[in-house]
Parts: C-alpha cells; sequence; structure tokens
C-alpha cells in the first residue's frame, strides 16, 4: 500500500454536494494524497471519472411518519457502524464532509473515532446534515461571507474558503466582460441546472418575443432547456425572429459563461460559485421548493452589492421580466458595475484555500502528523 496520507472525502450523491468534493479530491491528489470518496448509490460514478477510491455506506434520510422516521434512524446507526469500520482501515488523515444525509454515517464515526473533521457548506444556510454534525468537526468552511443557521457556539469554527469551481470555469477569471454598444449582439445565457427549469423555458422566451423590435433585435440567446420544454421555447424563437440556439445540455458553458452579458438562472450553490468565478451579472430566479428556501439565500447574498437581480417565481412573469430586460439593455454602465460587483465575490482559489485548511487538519494531529489512537469517544 502506498505509503501517502489518505484523506476521506463524505459527500451526499447529488451534484451540488459531489462537485466540490471533486474539486477537492483533485487538489488533494497533485499535492501527494491519495483520497477515498464515501458516499451512496447516486454518488459511486464519481469515483471511476476522477480516480479515487470509493467507498459506499448505508445512510437513511429522515422522512414524514413515525415508520419512516425509525426506518431511517437503523439505517444511520447501521451506516455508522459501517463506517466506523471502514475508517478504522481506511486511518484517514482528516475526514471532510460536503452535506447531504449520506455523509452524516461517515462523519458521526469520524467524530467518535477522534479524527480530525471538517464540513463545507455550499449555500448560504447551513444545510440540515451539516447542522446535524456542526458541533462534532475541527472547522467548517463556508462558500458566503454571512452563512446562516450556524449556532454561537459554532462560529469560532468558522473560515470562508468559497464553493470550488470546475477547473474550466476558474480559467475563465480572466476573461474582461464584454463591452455593450447600442447596435451590437447582446448575448444572454439561461441555465436551469443540469435539467433546465420548467419556469425558465416558459417565461423566458415570451419575454423576449413581448420586446420591442428594435430591442428584440438585438438578443442572441442561448438557453439550456428539459426535453419535454425545448420544442416550445423554440417555436416561439423561431416564430419571432429571435437569435437563440435552445439545448438540453451545453457542454462549453464555460466559455458561454464568459461570453454573456447577463445570464438568467436559478441560485443553486455551484451556479452561484460560477457566476462570481467569471464575473457575471444575473437574475436570479430562486427555486422555490428548495429545502429551506435556502437559493433565495444564495440569491440575496449574491446580489447584495449590486451584482444580480432577484425574482421570485411570483415575480417572474413575461412582462416583468420584458421590462427588466428592456431596463437592462439600456444601460450598459450599470452592467459593467454588476459585472464588477459578481467578479468582487468570485474565489475561484476555493479549492485550493480548502486543501489548506485540510493540511493543516491532516499535519496536525498530535503536533506531528500521527494519528490519535482510534478509540471510540463519547457521542
Amino acid at each position: 500500500m502506498s505509503g501517502k496520507k489518505l484523506i476521506a472525502l463524505a459527500a451526499g450523491g447529488t451534484g451540488g454536494h459531489l462537485f466540490p468534493a471533486e474539486a477537492l479530491a483533485r487538489e488533494l491528489m497533485t499535492r501527494g494524497y491519495r483520497v477515498a470518496l464515501i458516499t451512496d448509490r447516486r454518488g459511486q460514478t464519481f469515483g471511476d471519472k476522477i480516480g479515487v477510491e470509493l467507498h459506499r455506506i448505508r445512510a437513511g434520510r429522515l422522512e414524514a411518519g413515525l415508520t419512516g422516521k425509525v426506518v431511517a434512524v437503523a439505517e444511520m446507526a447501521l451506516g455508522t457502524l459501517g463506517a466506523q469500520r471502514l475508517l478504522k482501515r481506511l486511518v484517514p488523515a482528516c475526514v471532510a464532509g460536503f452535506g447531504g444525509y449520506p455523509s452524516v454515517p461517515t462523519m458521526i464515526a469520524a467524530s467518535r473515532l477522534g479524527l480530525p473533521s471538517l464540513i463545507h457548506e455550499q449555500n448560504a444556510l447551513l444545510g440540515r446534515a451539516n447542522r446535524l454534525l456542526a458541533a462534532r468537526v475541527a472547522r467548517i468552511a463556508t462558500s458566503f461571507a454571512e452563512t446562516q443557521g450556524i449556532r454561537p457556539r459554532d462560529r469560532a469554527k468558522v473560515q470562508l474558503t468559497g464553493n470550488p469551481v470546475r477547473p474550466a470555469i476558474a480559467m475563465m477569471r480572466g476573461v474582461s466582460y464584454p463591452a455593450i454598444a447600442a447596435d451590437a449582439p447582446f448575448n444572454i445565457l439561461v441555465l436551469g441546472g443540469s435539467q433546465g427549469a420548467r419556469i425558465l423555458s416558459a417565461v423566458v422566451p415570451r419575454a423576449i418575443a413581448a420586446l420591442d423590435p428594435a430591442i428584440r433585435q438585438r438578443i442572441e440567446i442561448a438557453q439550456q432547456a428539459r426535453p419535454e420544454d425545448i420544442e416550445a421555447a423554440r417555436r416561439i424563437y423561431r416564430d419571432h425572429a429571435i437569435a437563440a440556439e435552445t439545448s438540453t445540455f451545453f457542454d462549453d458553458v464555460p466559455a458561454r459563461l464568459a461570453g454573456a452579458h447577463l445570464v438568467i438562472s436559478r441560485a443553486g450553490a455551484s451556479t452561484v460559485a460560477e457566476l462570481g468565478a467569471v464575473g457575471r451579472p444575473a437574475i436570479l430566479v430562486p427555486f422555490a421548493a428548495a429545502a429551506e428556501d435556502h437559493q433565495t439565500l444564495n440569491a440575496r447574498a449574491f446580489a447584495a452589492n449590486g451584482a444580480a437581480w432577484v425574482m421570485t417565481e411570483q415575480e417572474f412573469t413575461p412582462d416583468a421580466l420584458a421590462a427588466r430586460l428592456a431596463s437592462l439593455m439600456g444601460d450598459a454602465a450599470r452592467l459593467a458595475q454588476a459585472a464588477a460587483s459578481a467578479n468582487s465575490q468570485g474565489r475561484p482559489q476555493a479549492a485550493h484555500d480548502l486543501a489548506d485548511l485540510v493540511d493543516r487538519l491532516a499535519g496536525g494531529a498530535n503536533g506531528n502528523g500521527s494519528h490519535a489512537p482510534l478509540e471510540r469517544r463519547a457521542a
């Protein structure tokens, strides 16, 4: 077996949890660490993708109803026992959790075994899983300057690192905001997450179609849409002679983001981090059904210094969006300032800073990088 130190990463199986874990894994491997990813069934494909050791543990999500809660607690207990056995075998120098209920058993096990540990929060609100773990870990890495849901006694553990973005996004950091001219194309990029968003597909084409023809003819739009929504959007764009490119997936989002004058999107943590890293203004439409309305908090945090405009789903109508677009397209200085504000919030070195934090924890155990005995501590 390699003599390299091993870092264990625990993450739920969604992209919002796995993407920052992937970014940290890549950074740690460049520093000579071995990395193990501990996740659930959904996250297993990431192991092969980034070339790390992959381990799956059981985890239960708290559901409504007594039966659901009992089953979840039982699953969590079994998962924690399995995670303890796994960590005793792996002997990681540090364990980092990225949220999601599948991370909970591993992080509880790390706490019981006395292993150095941290959690990373992607959103402006500490997630439920991370709230369960905050008292147990040595550090809480945050993505926003102000993160709600952290108890006063845990605030001394907080360190702002930012939310790691993909290398291809970070490479666009130095691309200047495109100049806006009255007689030149105005580029709009519409993103709704990996599957698009129905409300964006329903509202954006109709809003652009409602614009004055002199304004409308300047627009060049690239819109991501769900398969079931894309034909309706294309029909509106075609019927109004709008220069539009629609797709269920863009594999060149970093370049499109760099070339955009304005982005219209949801307010997921990864999207907001990418907007800041590249420095592009946005109209953000938070997903109303997001857990504890965390997307609204993300959007408001990003918009606080003028980097974006927040429109709730109720406010996001074709007429309201058309009015907002007409106003912004006629105010190049305002958009340029918003781009600068977005850029000021970007943390393209987030993976590096997070790895630095892991480095300190991994090398600080017993003061010499050795491990404390793997004895069970009181929960």
